[in-house]
């Protein structure tokens, strides 16, 4: 069994929260915290494998939070569950280590996919022998990235959303998605790449993704001379 601390400030949503962990096989809560400080000590006392962290706490950032576990002896996974949209945070979490990030609100088939996938992450792990090859590597990292749209699934309109092209990963696709929801009206390639520091070219590889999705669209900027700038919009 996988045990999981739920940290979150308020304590019906720590409840429903853990309400969906304990309904997921292979998962157990082993306590629900509702301060940072509070989390940290219940990592200490609990030694959960995963933590579900909020970023908003009363006592200090849940990215301080996650600061403190990454400095503990005993290492823990954390899963950052947050309202918090902006990028600074998603990249602070990503830098951090966090696993996985999820933006309320969200449904409970959406955090049973993130632990479905966590928990195959540590299936593979456990599976391999002393030393890893590229190939196992790849296929643990893909493993760890929040899933991809369903093929065939639907949006406004009918239009079907492909899966995420190979090389591409999802935790940056929402990187990348919320420097351009943040930042408009839109927004160059170069200013999304400063932006999530990406390089160019990644950055305008998912800009082109979004738009396929029907989340971005391109605007193309017609100067005085040359080839128009290509510029980009959400639309949602």
């Amino acid at each position: 069994m996988i045990r999981v601390l739920v940290v979150d400030d308020d304590f019906m949503v720590a409840r429903i929260h853990a309400g969906y962990v304990g309904r997921l096989a292979g998962f157990t809560v082993a306590a629900c915290a509702h301060t940072g400080r509070a989390a940290i000590a219940a990592v200490e006392e609990h030694r959960p494998e995963l933590v579900l962290l909020d970023i908003y706490l009363p006592d200090m950032s849940g990215l301080d939070v996650l600061k403190a576990l990454r400095g503990m002896a005993r290492p823990v996974d954390v899963l950052v569950i947050t309202a918090a949209r902006d990028v600074s945070t998603v990249q602070a979490a990503m830098r951090g280590g966090a696993v996985n990030y999820l933006i309320k609100p969200f449904t409970a088939a959406a955090l049973n996919d993130r632990l479905t996938q966590y928990a195959d992450t540590r299936r593979r792990l456990t599976a391999l022998g002393p030393e890893a090859g590229q190939e196992e590597v790849d296929r643990l990292f893909g493993a760890s990235r929040p899933t991809a749209p369903a093929r065939g699934r639907t949006v406004s309109g009918g239009r079907a959303v492909p899966g995420l092209p190979k090389g591409l990963s999802a935790a940056t696709c929402a990187l990348v998605a919320a420097a351009l929801r943040g930042n408009g009206p839109d927004l160059s390639a170069a200013e999304a790449a400063a932006l999530t520091g990406l390089s160019r070219v990644s950055a305008r590889r998912y800009l082109e993704y979004l738009c396929v999705t029907g989340r971005a669209e391109l605007r193309p900027k017609y100067g005085t001379a040359g080839r128009p700038e290509h510029r980009y919009r959400w639309t949602g």
